[in-house]
């Protein structure tokens, strides 16, 4: 099963892609899309291009992306749900099937504290997927967890 995971944004979008045969877990790649100070449709014209790339490239089989939490910052707020609508329409497009899950699952998940600090987060994800250094920037690290997460909220053991 490879599965692509995603965190949403319109400036940097993370993505990690995973893959799991038998009971062995593979990292196969992970990348920022990061957009310049263009108009917000632009930006989301390039997350949709750079993002269906990878998807055509790599051929997950499922899509996780994180789901968008209650933000103080309703412009924030407003930008994720963007980047998110775009993922979405690229797996759509794709015919994949799409996984949400909540940043709370993806922590709880990830380090068993479903308010865990940032930094645990990417502590957590690097020893679990046995990198040397954590991903960056820190919405790659994400992306992993997302992926992650993705596949334990599947039914499935890592």
């Amino acid at each position: 099963m490879k599965i692509i995971g995603i965190d949403p944004g319109t400036a940097l979008m993370g993505v990690g892609i995973l893959e799991k045969v038998g009971n062995k877990l593979k990292v196969i790649s992970y990348e920022a899309i990061s957009t310049p100070k263009i108009t917000k449709e632009q930006r989301l014209k390039l997350i949709f291009q750079n993002l269906n790339s990878i998807i055509t490239k790599e051929q997950p089989e499922l899509v996780a992306v994180e789901e968008l939490f209650f933000s103080k910052n309703v412009k924030t707020a407003i930008s994720v749900g963007e980047a998110r609508g775009v993922a979405l329409l690229v797996a759509a497009l794709n015919n994949l099937p799409v996984i949400e899950i909540k940043p709370v699952e993806v922590k709880n998940i990830v380090t068993g504290y479903g308010h865990a600090p940032k930094f645990q987060v990417e502590y957590m994800i690097t020893k679990l997927l046995g990198l040397k250094e954590p991903p960056k920037p820190d919405d790659v690290a994400d992306a992993l967890a997302i992926a992650y997460a993705g596949l334990i909220k599947l039914g499935g053991s890592v």
